[in-house]
């Protein structure tokens, strides 16, 4: 049964399908151009927010840790308690991110956004907020392929399984290799100088 589902995972994973507004990229192709905004964000002083609901939000935190300590990258998962809780309060819990994005979200921010069904209300809401801004938005989300959020991000990387547990591994694995990779990620110079004049 455990070698069965180890199997699951890795197909999962090798069939990452990646896609932005207009165009399916391989994940090599996904992870260079997710890279280049890291740095593109890091060159201008913008911060990489990572979002994401229970499971979800652990993988951001992980991730947030990896960028700041790993490859200092400034970065935030935006969960500070007294602050989720005080706009979860006055706003609802649908906009628990959003809000916060409102006034802190800028065009040269990168934001992460995290959901196994890519139906979280409070994700999705920090998503238009965070375009609204000009920040640039990766996704990453499972089930079903035309959820919400994989249609508004601006990298996208999807897992086709409808099982929390699979798709939550595939997205962590996924995050740590951005960062255990990220030197051998090859992006040219002139595209990231021509990402920093966009």
């Amino acid at each position: 049964m455990i070698y069965e589902r180890l199997k699951k995972i890795s197909e999962m994973i090798v069939n990452t399908t990646c896609t932005t507004s207009d165009d399916i990229l391989e994940l090599e192709e996904a992870f260079s151009l997710f890279k280049e905004k890291l740095l593109k964000a890091q060159n201008t002083n913008g911060i990489t927010y990572v979002i994401g609901n229970g499971g979800s939000a652990g993988i951001a935190s992980h991730f947030c840790n990896d960028l700041l300590k790993t490859l200092k990258i400034p970065s935030s998962t935006l969960v500070d308690a007294s602050v989720l809780t005080c706009l979860a309060n006055d706003y609802g819990y649908e906009k628990c991110y959003s809000e916060a994005l409102k006034v802190i979200s800028k065009s040269d921010d990168v934001l992460v956004a995290i959901s196994s069904s890519g139906n979280s209300l409070n994700i999705v809401n920090a998503v238009r907020v965070a375009k609204e801004k000009g920040s640039f938005v990766i996704t990453f989300s499972g089930f079903d392929s035309a959820n919400p959020l994989r249609q508004i991000g601006d990298l996208n990387f999807w897992l086709d399984k409808k099982d929390y547990g699979l798709v939550e591994m595939g997205h962590m694995f996924l995050l740590h290799s951005i960062v255990d990779l990220f030197e051998k990620i090859n992006i040219k110079k002139s595209d990231l100088v021509t990402s920093k004049n966009a």
